[in-house]
């Protein structure tokens, strides 16, 4: 008997015990190698001694103070040391406690950035069908995955939607080539549509995270998509929640394109799962607009706290310590050795991702891309055959159509060593096999 509302109704969940590195430890002592970082969360390893002190110290002489009073060492330091990491110029951050307050801080500063400017008309934000950017209504209506929001639908319906960035099922008819230019045209239709001056900003992940799998764009999407912003005069947010931080293996997604938005949101990495932060981070000229308006009207209880500051600096001396470079490295040998395990494998439709930001689609037919049929559980199957031997994957259904579509994502922390990284490419292709 629990009274606990746990987030998996359909069976019951062991008690997780202790972790440390890339392990997961169940109160019954089973072992679990944490292929997905939890939620693609954990980048640094767990039981980090850094993290845990840097907590520590904080909390030994301070615990809460609100926003609008103090502000913090913590904070300061942090905000100092990350900035010039962030591909804008003299960023602000607005820190929050995860990724959908991040998203919606960064959805809410786009409008208020119009509005101190007097284009009040600027009330639509555009994302991308088959997205995902939280589970606040704001992130939630920007997000394009149908079952997600289908609950909710009479909630929503303010934002519009262009093409996913989706190579392995492209609607572009033109595909591979000239992927980019069509994007842009169809993300310039959008504008069109909905009335130029009516729009607030584009919102994207660099690399589509759960609801795609670690689906790459191509290489001339992001140049084209961001040159479009700039013409109308749209915000472009890059949705970093999940790619931030060394998951690609540079310090932001977006990076790999030499693109720069106006603002970012992050979270998840951040701090590496210990405790909640995130934040939303907007250019000198946004921060300065806002301010000279009179102010951001907007903030949350545990927004600006120092303990999630003093982890997230911690988090950035591990990763410059190595651990950004072990991303990138490790990332091309693991996403090579799972392509070659599962290459005469009839299921693995497709294996993809940058860093150790990896996805396999999963298919009936390799030929045709036809998915399976939802009923058919392929993705919990897989997964349920990974847990029982002792992996962690991550996974997402369907974006084939809405409905029908089976994904798996590899996440596991940067300390994963070499033998811990080929037991997770021979767990990983044993699972895909055991529904092949």
């Amino acid at each position: 008997m629990t009274h606990v509302f746990h987030r998996v109704l359909t069976r019951e969940l062991p008690v997780a015990a202790r972790a440390e590195g890339v392990w997961i430890i169940d109160a019954d002592g089973k072992r679990y190698l944490d292929g997905a970082g939890g939620a693609i969360v954990v980048n640094v390893g767990h039981g980090d001694p850094a993290l845990i002190e840097a907590a520590r110290r904080h909390l030994s002489h301070l615990d809460y103070v609100h926003g609008t009073m103090f502000t913090t060492e913590a904070l300061e330091a942090y905000a100092d040391e990350v900035a010039p990491r962030l591909p804008m110029d003299d960023p602000r951050i607005y820190p929050v406690s995860g990724g959908s307050e991040a998203v919606e801080t960064a959805l809410k500063l786009a409008r208020s950035y119009h509005l101190a400017r007097g284009e009040a008309s600027r009330t639509i934000v555009i994302g991308r069908r088959a997205s995902y950017h939280g589970n606040t209504l704001g992130a939630l209506d920007a997000s394009g995955k149908e079952p997600l929001r289908k609950p909710y639908e009479p909630w929503l319906g303010r934002f519009r939607h262009a093409p996913a960035a989706y190579e392995y099922r492209c609607q572009n008819p033109g595909h591979p080539g000239g992927c980019g230019a069509w994007h842009a045209g169809e993300l310039e239709q959008a504008i069109q549509d909905a009335g130029p001056a009516n729009v607030a900003a584009f919102i994207g992940e660099p690399v589509a995270g759960a609801t795609l799998g670690a689906a790459v764009p191509s290489d001339d999407y992001w140049p084209a998509i961001a040159g479009v912003c700039r013409r109308h005069g749209v915000l472009l947010i890059a949705d970093e929640v999940m790619s931030g931080f060394g998951r690609t293996g540079r310090w932001f997604g977006i990076d790999h394109w030499g693109v720069r938005p106006d603002l970012l949101t992050a979270g998840k990495g951040s701090s590496s799962g210990y405790v909640p932060f995130g934040f939303a981070a907007c250019s000198s000229e946004i921060f300065e607009t806002v301010k000279e308006a009179g102010g951001f009207v907007h903030g949350f209880t545990w927004s600006h706290n120092g303990l999630g500051a003093a982890v997230a600096r911690a988090v950035l001396r591990r990763l410059e310590g190595g651990l950004l470079e072990r991303s990138r490295e490790l990332g091309e040998r693991v996403l090579k050795d799972l392509s070659t395990a599962l290459a005469d494998c009839a299921v693995a439709g497709d294996v993809r991702g940058l860093g150790l930001m990896i996805g396999v689609e999963l298919v009936r037919d390799r030929e045709t891309k036809a998915p399976f049929d939802r009923k058919e559980q392929v993705t919990e199957r897989v997964v349920a055959d990974a847990r029982e031997h002792g992996l962690l994957l991550y996974s997402s259904t369907g974006h084939a159509d809405g409905v029908n579509g089976d994904l798996l994502m590899l996440g596991p922390p940067f300390v994963l060593s070499d033998d811990e990284a080929a037991t997770l490419v021979e767990l990983t292709a044993e699972a895909v096999r055991s529904v092949a």
